[in-house]
C-alpha cells in the first residue's frame, strides 16, 4: 500500500473517531455532486481541512469531526468549482483589447471576476505573459482566494517549419502548460497556417514533451491536425457534420474537444438587445452593466445584423451542436470552454451560458458538469487536484440554491463560492 493511501486510511480512521482539529469544517446535508459522473450523494457531508478536501460522502458514514465548524446545506447543492478550458486573460478591458492592457492588475481582476461567477479555474488559451505564468506558480496554497489560471503563453504564428520549430523552443522554454496554435482563415478573411507549418509545430512540440492545443473551424483541418498527433481540439468543428473518421481520430488518443458554443453566439448576438442583458445573474457585475449598454450602441447593432460573417457563425452554431452531440454519444471526451476574454465575451457568466447550451445541443447537465469538472481536470493534468470532491483535492467548490441536476441553468442560484476552502 503506498504512502498516500495510508494517509488517507489514517485520515479516514480519525474522521470516523471524530479527531480532527478544530481549523476542519463540514458541510452537512447538501446534495453532492463530485465532479466524476458518479450519482450525486444525496444527504452528504463534506469536510475540508487546510484548503483541501478531507471526506466526503452519505452523511450516515461520514460524520463532522470533534470541533470542526459545522455548517448545514441542508437542501442546498454542493459541485466542484466549474473550469474553463478554453479562456484568455488580461488582454480586454471593457470594448477594448490589447496587449497594453496585460498587466498584473488586469489579469488579477479578471480571475477575480471569473472567481465571483464560480469559475475556479481558467485554461488562458494564448496571449499569457510573465504575471500570468507567476500567478500559475503562485497558486498552489491553501490562502489562494481568486480563480486558478494555466497558461498556453505566446501562439506560435510562424511562416516557415524553420521559423515554427524555433517559435516553439521559445515558448517551451518559459515552461507554458501547452503549445496553441490556429488553423483558421476566419470564414475565408485570413491565410490559414500551412500543412508543413503546424505538422513542425506537433513535431518539435512532442519532442520537447509538449502538447498541442489547435484552433479549427473546419472538419478536414480537425482531421489533418489529429493524424499528425494534436492534443486538443479547442473549438467546434463547424463547417460540416463530424464523420466516422474524425472520431475515431479523436478516441484513438483519448484527445478532448472543447465545443465554445457561446464563442460562435458573441459574433451575432448582439445585433439586437440579447435577453440574458435582462438577467439579474449577468447585471451582478457592474462591469457586465457598463459594457451591455455600449452594446446596444445602434449602429453597431446595424453592422452586425448587416454582417454576413455574423449569419455564417450562427448556421455554424447549429453544425457545433449537432457535432457536440454525436462526439459526446460517440464516447469522445468533452470539456466545456467558451473562449471568453476578448471583447463582448462575458468571463464568468458565458460559462454558465456554455452549460445551457451544451444541454440544448442534447448532453444530460451530468455530462455536462463534467465537462466543466472532471473531465476538464483531465486534459490540464490535475485529476484528483482540481474539478472534484475527493480527498486531497483542493477544496474549490460552489454552493447552489438550486439542483443543477434537474435544470442546469439551476448553476446560475450560485449561493458561495469557495477556493482552496476560502470563502469569496
Amino acid at each position: 500500500m503506498s504512502i498516500s493511501m495510508l494517509r488517507i486510511g489514517l485520515l479516514l480512521a480519525l474522521l470516523s473517531h471524530g479527531a480532527l482539529a478544530a481549523d476542519a469544517r463540514a458541510f452537512v446535508g447538501a446534495r453532492i455532486v463530485d465532479g466524476t459522473g458518479k450519482p450525486a450523494i444525496e444527504n452528504g457531508t463534506l469536510v475540508i481541512q487546510d484548503g483541501r478536501v478531507v471526506a466526503v460522502g452519505p452523511s450516515d458514514r461520514v460524520k463532522p469531526p470533534r470541533g470542526a465548524e459545522v455548517v448545514n446545506a441542508g437542501g442546498k447543492t454542493i459541485i466542484p468549482g466549474l473550469i474553463n478550458a478554453h479562456g484568455h486573460v488580461g488582454e480586454t478591458q471593457g470594448l477594448r483589447s490589447g496587449a497594453q492592457f496585460y498587466t498584473p492588475e488586469n489579469v488579477a481582476r479578471q480571475l477575480g471576476l471569473y472567481a465571483r461567477y464560480g469559475i475556479t479555474t481558467v485554461f488562458s488559451l494564448g496571449g499569457d505573459r510573465e504575471a500570468g505564468f507567476r500567478m500559475r506558480d503562485e497558486q498552489d496554497t491553501p490562502a489562494l482566494k481568486r480563480s486558478r489560471i494555466f497558461v498556453a503563453g505566446t501562439i506560435i504564428v510562424a511562416d516557415t517549419p524553420e521559423a515554427a520549430r524555433k517559435q516553439v523552443d521559445e515558448v517551451a522554454a518559459t515552461k507554458s502548460d501547452i503549445i496553441k496554435i490556429r488553423v483558421d482563415d476566419n470564414l475565408g478573411t485570413t491565410r490559414k497556417m500551412a500543412p508543413e507549418v503546424y505538422a513542425a509545430v506537433i513535431d518539435e512540440a512532442h519532442k520537447k514533451g509538449m502538447r498541442v492545443a489547435v484552433h479549427i473551424f473546419y472538419l478536414e483541418d480537425a482531421k489533418a491536425v489529429l493524424r499528425l498527433g494534436a492534443d486538443y481540439i479547442a473549438h467546434s468543428v463547424r463547417d460540416k457534420d463530424i464523420d466516422a473518421e474524425t472520431i475515431a481520430l479523436l478516441k484513438q488518443r483519448d484527445v478532448p474537444l472543447c465545443p465554445t458554443l457561446t464563442r460562435e453566439v458573441s459574433a451575432f448576438v448582439y445585433g439586437s438587445t440579447p435577453e440574458f442583458f435582462a438577467d439579474p445573474f449577468f447585471l451582478r457585475e457592474a462591469e457586465n452593466r457598463e459594457v451591455s449598454e455600449q452594446l446596444k450602441d445602434p449602429t453597431r447593432e446595424q453592422a452586425m445584423r448587416e454582417s454576413a460573417a455574423a449569419r455564417q457563425y450562427q448556421e455554424a452554431l447549429e453544425v457545433a451542436k449537432r457535432n457536440l452531440k454525436k462526439l459526446s454519444d460517440a464516447g469522445v471526451r468533452i470539456v466545456m470552454g467558451t473562449d471568453t476574454g476578448p471583447p463582448a465575451r462575458f468571463q464568468g457568466y458565458f460559462e454558465h451560458m456554455e452549460l445551457e447550451l451544451m444541454v440544448q445541443a442534447g448532453l444530460t447537465p451530468m455530462q455536462a458538469l463534467v465537462a466543466a469538472t472532471g473531465d476538464a481536470a483531465k486534459l490540464l493534468k490535475r485529476p484528483g487536484k482540481i474539478g472534484s470532491l475527493e480527498p486531497g483535492a483542493w477544496a474549490d467548490f460552489l454552493v447552489l440554491a438550486k439542483n443543477p441536476l434537474e435544470d442546469i441553468r439551476n448553476t446560475k442560484s450560485l449561493e458561495a463560492v469557495w477556493i482552496a476552502g476560502n470563502k469569496l
